[in-house]
């Protein structure tokens, strides 16, 4: 497997393992076959597992396959989605967070911990939920005076070797932690040829990854590609139900040419997909979500396949399919 270069983690290898699918987010698989697929993860040549406490099974499943004996040469993510609690809470918050997921995974130490949250600019308004806000986004001033301090006190700790954010929230705030002064060691990006960001999108701004990537490359931020099948829309297939007006949903729709483009190449759309996910630049490793070796398999393939050709590229670009 080729590899990537992740800043303070080094080399790792392109393909990442996702939580999602191990932990039976993106439709079901049982413990059994997730423990399989995390090992068969590992003896396949990945050395990177993203997790997080709200990948439902995720860590604990973790826990159990590995029982803290994991290969010295895999390393571990974890994430926790802050919100804006109270000034005075969120390095308690943040702590509690690691120490839970270490004593379920069974370990002493994160290697890379993300802030889950959309970072927003003070008196943002969310176009989806805003509500609750306070939930999911992590107001700018928190990030810069209570989190960054927060997230430099666990490293002292030895709780975790760096931290990063996930670029998921109003595409200029993500900007603006890229450029500010006391930068993430790492960035997890949207990396498909939608360009999109399904349901997990709450702001009402157009999606900017591709910006988000330039800026990432600008600030030697590395760059984590996730969600290069944009939650099944990009495969030939979903596989759960959704409703019409769910964005994910919707998203399928809208990529039939792409999977009519790619039948007519003699190829799997999910393929196709990370392949184009892959071949974007600025990301070193794209983050997987698959939920059983049947899935796996298709991925590593795909990646031993290589970066799409220009050709296949600019077909795919060409058929309009982005905002």
């Amino acid at each position: 497997m080729q590899s990537g270069q992740l800043g303070p983690l080094g080399s790792v290898s392109r393909l990442t393992l996702g939580g999602g699918g191990i932990g039976q987010v993106w439709g079901p698989t049982s413990r059994e076959e997730a423990a399989s697929t995390l090992k068969a993860a590992v003896e396949a040549g990945i050395d990177l597992i993203d997790t997080a406490p709200m990948y439902l099974n995720c860590e604990s499943i973790f826990g159990e396959t590995f029982q803290g004996a994991l290969p010295g040469h895999v390393r571990v993510t974890s994430k926790c989605d802050l919100g804006s609690p109270p000034r005075d809470e969120v390095r308690t918050r943040l702590e509690t967070s690691v120490r839970t997921s270490l004593a379920t995974m069974k370990l002493e130490k994160i290697d890379l911990f993300f802030l889950h949250s959309n970072i927003a600019a003070e008196g943002y308004a969310f176009a989806h939920g805003n509500d609750r806000r306070d939930q999911f986004s992590t107001r700018w001033d928190l990030y810069v005076d209570e989190v960054i301090p927060a997230f430099e006190h666990l490293k002292a700790l030895g709780l975790i070797g760096a931290w990063g954010i996930t670029g998921i929230g109003v595409p200029q705030t993500v900007i603006r932690a890229l450029d500010h002064g006391e930068k993430p060691q790492a960035v997890q990006v949207i990396a498909n040829l939608l360009d999109s960001a399904g349901g997990i999108r709450r702001y009402a701004e157009p999606a900017a990854p591709r910006s988000i990537l330039a800026s990432a490359k600008e600030n030697s931020v590395p760059v984590l590609g996730i969600r290069a099948v944009q939650a099944g829309a990009l495969t030939a297939q979903l596989d759960r139900e959704l409703s019409p007006n769910h964005p994910d949903r919707k998203d399928f729709e809208r990529a039939g040419r792409y999977r009519d483009l790619c039948q007519g190449w003699g190829e799997d759309p999910a393929d196709i997909a990370h392949r184009y996910a892959l071949s974007m630049d600025g990301v070193e490793t794209l983050i997987l979500g698959v939920k059983n070796r049947k899935e796996l398999s298709s991925a590593l393939e795909a990646e031993a396949a290589g970066p799409l050709e220009a050709a296949q590229l600019a077909a795919i670009d060409g058929l309009g399919l982005r905002p």
